[in-house]
């Protein structure tokens, strides 16, 4: 493969080969998926994570992080599905008054949400919060996402820029599959091909937000559709469907590696034996000659374009 040094310049503009960051979700999850996420970098299969701040192996993954400056690290902002790093009470939208954690599912989240149930500013709050508590330990953040993709609805995606702005982000995943990577995802059960298609409908907005609060972003996200389904088939259907045009543009790999054990079985997580599949799958990187690896920090300095 013909790789990248992750920090390039200006280079990056004349680069004969698309750039792809390849992204781990969930660092921090537990001992396995951190495990795997250390094992694919030092492979040189995997350039990026990002980290949960109130997971079981989140101390342990924010050591993996200072000491491998060459994995870029962001933040994975979660307001669903999880605990709040903030008091409850300071989050009386955000969070379930019979539980003080988050909603358990993106369904209760978004129907909340979309009802104006919601307030942004505890959105921000909490963002801020996860953003800054990484920070504060030492982890130098390249950019940020959201845990089930929330950020792709503006009334999240408003608050978590400002959040990040405050905490000098300018870089955020684009959460939305292009069309031809839709088309080279085999398998993909109809109803969640429908839904991915339909919230493409939001792009148009996020792109206008992003640029609005002086942000970039990457061309796309690879591999959503296939979340829980990325087998090597997949992920070379992927890889050889990458368009060679525009020459600036920029994917994003969405993976789940891990390792299936008893600490991933507790932690609340649809996706078990699909990540050992994941962590395997990416050994299919090896054999793409035409794909140039990166991570945020490098698609600072040069315009990405492409859909």
């Amino acid at each position: 493969m013909c790789r990248l040094p992750l920090t390039l310049g200006s280079r990056l503009l004349h680069y004969p080969v698309p750039r792809l960051i390849v992204n781990a979700d969930d660092f921090g999850l537990t001992s396995g998926v951190n495990r795997a996420i250390v094992e694919l970098h030092q492979a040189g299969l995997l350039t990026s994570a990002t980290l949960m701040t109130r997971a079981i192996g989140t101390m342990e993954a924010i050591a993996i992080a200072r000491a491998t400056p060459s994995l870029g690290v962001g933040c994975h902002v979660v307001l669903v599905d999880g605990d709040p790093l903030r008091l409850a009470s300071n989050l009386p939208t955000l969070t379930n008054p019979d539980t003080s954690r988050f909603y358990p599912t993106l369904g209760a989240f978004l129907t909340r949400l979309l009802r104006g149930k919601i307030r942004g500013s505890e959105i921000e709050l909490e963002a801020r919060g996860q953003i800054e508590w990484l920070q504060s330990r030492g982890v130098t953040l390249t950019h940020i996402d959201t845990h089930k993709h929330t950020h792709m609805f503006p009334r999240v995606l408003c608050p978590v820029l400002r959040a990040a702005r405050a905490c000098g982000i300018r870089a955020i995943r684009n959460p939305f599959e292009p069309a031809w990577s839709i088309r080279a995802t085999p398998g993909a059960p109809f109803i969640r091909r429908t839904q991915v298609r339909l919230l493409r409908l939001l792009a148009s907005r996020f792109h206008r937000f992003v640029a609005e609060q002086g942000f970039v972003t990457t061309s796309g996200a690879i591999g959503v559709l296939a979340t829980g389904t990325l087998d090597a088939p997949t992920v070379t259907s992927l890889l050889n469907s990458i368009p060679q045009n525009p020459p600036n543009a920029v994917y994003e790999l969405v993976t789940h590696p891990g390792y299936n054990d008893a600490a991933l079985a507790g932690a609340n997580t649809r996706l078990l034996a699909s990540r050992d599949i994941e962590r395997a799958a990416l050994a299919v990187l090896r054999d793409v000659p035409n794909v140039g690896l990166l991570n945020y920090a490098a698609i600072h300095s040069a315009p990405v374009t492409g859909a």
